[in-house]
Formats: structure tokens, C-alpha cells, sequence
């Protein structure tokens, strides 16, 4: 599927309801870019670097939005004949800001649009979205923009590898949680904060805080992240912890953390997570400076099979941990996951760096990539984009192994084709198809690859300017440059993922993981016994004990464990009662019990 309700090969000409040049803004380098937009009638507005031919099939459009409920308004500054369309794009809602040549030119394009938005709300008020009864009748006369001759045209796609082809390693699908079931899990548990005793402070944000707790009943260590169901309305993230939550239930790999519980207090929201205390990989490559290329080879391989298995599930990862309970109180939202003792990449890589003058060598970095493609392999097999693998966002486990963590920017239903307009992400690891403001697919994922990857073997990032003009300018332009130390075998994986064009980029075929994990720079790789985790991490973590934090920031670590109360509410009690029930509307069937794992857990305690 297509952004918008079609694809562009089922789309035909007589359909077009309105066609010509505009001015797009882009969304991120504030420059203006010349666009061929087509309107349909279903209310899809594709934008275009050239006019399509009519008797040519339709091309891939640079932009994609669906505009059936838009609102319009004109402004003149700081160009005259402007307007912006703002209407909802998959779960966003998104402001795009256009210019035509003329006052006449844009009166007739929000005529058009406004004419879609009117038709489709008097339809849905009838039950009935469709939209076959808008004309060109209903605008003004047909000018310069209108379409001609109406002919029908196809587009051809490249299909997509089916689950299992090939030789790339995938654990079961798991079905997504219905309603039903997940209502069910949290009566007959009733998951509360009550079940967890809280240790220490792991890190905080804006958001709320994560915290390592250990559950009474089992005396497991989780990491426990609390967020201020508040302050996630107030910002306008509720769709992305919901979709955190989702693709927290549905996937289970070993390369991503797991979610056992999720739950909510009247207050708060909360995730009962998997514990990687091994750090992060960025944390590791701070002290290293570079990884060696055996290193960064493991630890690529391993999160190629995560994400491959989340693209699988038609999920972009934008940020992942197994979630194992989610429960929410009066003001926060409670996700209970595992803990990731080694943690993050960028902790270690930091340390290489500090102590080496170098990042981590090449079996080291092998390791590492492989695992990262792994993870990512199982993501994108499941039709799950990642969208934001960044060094801090990879956690070791207390053996060594991958833990990509943070689900809430992940995508749905990506499959191989589709796209999306989104921006997210750390300016630093922005795919250029996301600068170029254009829709963009999984590729994106393979980019973040190639980023980490480069992090681990060189000791710096490929392209860097604290000047966010000049970063993007690099990004997107720019070239890369490689230590003469590198292996032919690196330079090449790198070139690969780091290919501008992500139709191009390694990775960026329907064969998705398996094209990556084919590459000779990982040659050495096993990848059904790395899935088995039968391949020893070239790095432990050194922890004293399942509680130790000493890959964790101090600054929180140190700090007391305590949850933030919720601001006084001024009023009468019916309206404070009123204001916590919509706050509570927002996150219905937000509870989460990890069955599977709670059977297991069981019988582990009856032995």
C-alpha cells in the first residue's frame, strides 16, 4: 500500500481531478522545490520533480498525501499566492506549505481541496466514505492545471520475498494481541506498581522515568519505564506510545528487548521491560574510540536480524527492548520490560575510544553488525521500520549480545514499496531521502546500519557539522572517507549502506536483510547460530552482580526513586474527576501481560 489509499499502479487518469506545478516548502532545509501535483479524486495528492506523461505509467511520486479532511488557509509572507494543507498522515498530524504562481492558481487548488474535505465529511456523516461523486464540475473552469485526456496507465512493483525464502534465520510470527485477549490478561492479573519493588534510577527524560525494579512474585529484574500520561497529551505523542505498546506485544527476537507487562495507574503509563545492564554500544565505543572490524561485524549481523525481522512484520523502527507487562495509573503509563545490564554501544565505543585512540576492530564490529542485522532482518520481516538506530538505542546484554531498544517512533505496515513522510529521528543518522523531504521506505533502516557500523570501525561519524544547515548539506552531498586501516571487505559494506540513492543502497531490494547478510564482509558469520546465540560476543560486560548499573549514567543512578506526583488540580471535584476520565480515554486496552512468558516463569517456580 501507498501512503495513500492506492498504489500508483492501480491509479488511472480519469481520476485526476486536478493537475499542475506548485511550490513545495520542505520540511527540514527550508527551501522551495518545484512539484508536478496530481489531485485525486479519493482525495490523494502526489507531488512529482517532473509532469508525468498520459500515455506513460504513472512513476513513483516524491510526495504522498492524503488530504480527505484537510483544512487550507493562504498566507502572503514571505511569499505571496501561499497556502499550507494541513490533514492527517497515518497517525500524525502534518502541516505542509505550498505556493502557486498566480492568486487564480491557488484559488482553484483549495477549491479542489476544500470540495474533497466537504464531500468526504458529509459522506462519513452518512456512513458512507465513498468519494466517486466528486466532478470537475464542481470546481471552476478547467485552466492551464486541469489534466487532459483521461488514460488508464499501471505502475509495476517489485514483489516481496515471501517469510522464510532464502537462508535468512526468522523465528515464528507472532499474531498481534487482539483487544479482547489483552482486556482479558489484565483482569486476571491486575498488574500494579505494587508488584514491584524499585531499585534504582536508570535514566529520565521529558517524558518520564526509567527505573530497575525487581517483581516480587518471581524476584526477576526488570526495567520499568514510567511516563506521564500528561505530559504525553500535552505533546501530542499519544499515537506513538500506543504504537510502542503494540509493537512491543507483537515482536519477540533475541536481538530486541522484550516486554513482559504493560499497564497504567490513573496518572501514568507504564512499560515492565527486559534489563540489558551491559550498556550502551554508544556508551562502549566512547571508550574504545573504534571497534575492531570482528566487533562491529557481530554486533551488525546480530541487529541486520532485527530488523529484517521487524520490516518482515511491515513495522519501521524508529527506536526497541522486549516488553513484558504495560499497566497505567491516574497520570503515568507503565511499561515493564527487560533490563539490559552491558548498556548502550556508545558507553563502550566512547571507552575504546578513550583508552585506544580508536574504535572497535573489525571481528569486534562484525559481531555487532551482524546481530543489529539480525534484529533488523526479523523487524522488517514482520513489516516493522525502525527509523532511528543510533548508537545510545543499542544495549548489551550481560553476555555481550544486541539489545535494540525503544519501540515509540517505530512505522507499521511497511512493506517492501511503501513508504512514509514522517520526519524523525537524530539529525546525525537522517537517511537523505528523509531530508529530501521526500517518502521514504525501509532503506531508511539500512542507512542507520551503516551509521552505527561506520561509528564502530572509524571512531567518528561519517558526516558531522554542529551547523545543522551544514550537516544536512554533508548528508546529503557529501563523501565519504575511510582510515587506511580498514579492510577492503569494511570500505565496501560501508559504500553499500551509505548509497544516497536508497534504491540503490544495499539492502534496498525486496530481499531486504538476506542481500545484507550475503555480504563477504560478513563471510565469517553463521547467521542460524548467531540467532542461536552459539557465537561468543567478542566483549562481555563486567558485572558484579544482576543489579549492577555501572554501564548506566551516574547522574540518575545515584538519585533517589521516586515518582513525580501529579500537579494539584484547581475546581470542583466533577470537573476534576471529568479531566482524568478523557485522560484516561486516550490509552483504552493499554494493559499487557506477556502470557508465554508468564506460563514459563510458572513452571519455573513449580520445578
Amino acid at each position: 500500500m501507498s501512503m495513500t489509499s492506492l498504489s500508483m499502479r492501480s491509479r488511472k487518469w480519469e481520476d485526476v481531478l486536478m493537475e499542475g506545478w506548485l511550490h513545495k516548502r520542505g520540511e527540514h532545509i527550508k527551501n522551495w522545490r518545484p512539484r508536478y501535483f496530481l489531485l485525486f479524486r479519493d482525495g490523494a495528492l502526489v507531488g512529482f520533480k517532473s509532469k508525468p506523461e498520459h500515455n506513460q505509467s504513472f512513476p513513483e511520486p516524491l510526495n504522498d498525501f492524503m488530504i480527505k479532511d484537510a483544512q487550507v488557509c493562504t498566507m502572503e509572507k514571505p511569499r505571496a499566492n501561499m497556502f499550507m494543507i494541513r490533514c492527517l498522515q497515518w497517525t500524525t498530524i502534518i502541516e505542509r506549505t505550498f505556493y502557486a504562481d498566480s492568486a487564480e492558481t491557488r484559488q482553484r487548488w483549495i477549491t479542489a481541496v476544500e470540495s474533497i474535505a466537504k464531500r468526504y465529511r458529509a459522506a462519513a456523516e452518512d456512513g458512507d466514505e465513498a468519494m466517486e461523486t466528486v466532478s470537475m464540475e464542481d470546481l471552476s473552469a478547467p485552466g492551464p492545471g486541469m489534466p487532459g485526456h483521461p488514460t488508464t496507465h499501471h505502475h509495476l512493483q517489485g514483489g516481496q520475498v515471501a517469510p522464510g525464502q532464502g537462508s535468512f534465520p526468522q523465528p515464528p510470527m507472532l499474531p498481534q494481541q487482539s483487544i479482547a485477549d489483552a482486556s482479558d490478561a489484565a483482569k486476571r492479573d491486575h498488574i500494579t506498581m505494587d508488584d514491584f519493588e524499585f531499585l534504582k534510577v536508570l535514566g529520565k527524560g521529558t517524558f518520564g522515568k526509567v527505573i530497575l525494579c525487581r517483581e516480587k512474585r518471581t524476584s526477576r529484574l526488570y526495567a520499568i519505564k514510567i511516563l506521564k500520561k500528561e505530559v504525553i497529551i500535552a505533546r501530542e505523542e499519544v499515537a506513538h506510545t500506543l504504537t510502542e505498546n503494540r509493537v512491543l506485544q507483537r515482536c519477540k527476537h533475541p536481538f530486541l528487548t522484550q516486554l513482559t507487562y504493560s499497564f497504567q495507574t490513573p496518572f501514568h503509563l507504564c512499560f515492565v521491560m527486559e534489563f540489558a545492564n551491559g550498556g550502551e554500544l554508544f556508551t562502549h565505543l566512547q571508550k574504545c574510540r573504534v571497534f575492531p572490524e570482528e566487533r562491529t561485524r557481530f554486533y551488525g549481523a546480530e541487529i541486520v536480524l532485527a530488523l529484517g525481522y521487524l520490516h518482515h512484520l511491515c513495522i519501521v523502527y524508529r527506536d526497541m527492548k522486549e516488553l513484558r507487562f504495560s499497566f497505567q495509573t491516574n497520570d503515568r503509563l507503565c511499561f515493564v520490560m527487560e533490563f539490559a545490564i552491558g548498556g548502550d554501544l556508545y558507553y563502550h565505543l566512547n571507552r575504546e575510544v578513550q583508552m585506544m585512540k580508536e574504535g572497535f576492530s573489525e571481528p569486534r564490529s562484525r559481531f555487532y553488525g551482524a546481530e543489529i542485522v539480525s534484529a533488523l532482518g526479523y523487524l522488517h520481516a514482520n513489516n516493522i521500520v525502525y527509523r532511528d538506530l543510533k548508537l545510545e538505542n543499542l544495549l548489551l546484554d550481560k553476555d555481550g549480545h544486541i539489545k535494540i531498544a525503544d519501540f515509540g517512533l517505530c512505522k507499521e505496515d511497511i512493506s517492501f514499496g511503501d513508504r512514509t513522510s514522517t520526519f524523525c529521528g537524530t539529525p546525525e543518522y537522517l537517511a537523505p531521502e528523509v531530508l529530501e523531504d521526500n517518502d521514504y521506505g525501509r532503506q531508511v533502516d539500512w542507512w542507520g546500519v551503516g551509521v552505527v557500523m561506520y561509528e564502530m570501525m572509524c571512531g567518528r561519524l561519517p558526516f558531522y557539522s554542529k551547523d545543522h544547515k551544514k550537516l544536512f548539506e554533508l548528508i546529503m552531498i557529501g563523501e565519504l572517507r575511510f582510515p587506511s586501516k580498514l579492510s577492503p571487505e569494511a570500505k565496501n559494506l560501508l559504500m553499500g549502506l551509505l548509497v544516497k540513492d536508497p534504491t540503490q543502497r544495499l539492502g534496498g531490494g525486496p530481499d531486504d536483510a538476506l542481500e545484507i547478510t550475503q555480504h563477504e564482509f560478513f563471510a565469517p558469520i553463521d547467521w542460524q547460530k548467531l540467532y542461536n546465540k552459539e557465537i561468543d560476543p567478542p566483549f562481555k560486560p563486567h558485572v558484579a552482580s544482576d543489579t549492577d548499573t555501572s554501564y548506566f549514567d551516574k547522574e540518575f543512578t545515584t538519585e533517589a526513586v521516586q515518582l513525580t506526583p501529579p500537579p494539584a488540580r484547581a475546581g470542583p471535584l466533577a470537573t476534576v474527576t471529568e479531566e482524568l476520565e478523557d485522560m484516561q480515554n486516550n490509552f483504552v486496552q493499554f494493559s499487557f501481560h506477556n502470557n508465554m512468558n508468564s506460563l514459563r516463569e510458572n513452571s519455573e517456580l513449580m520445578e
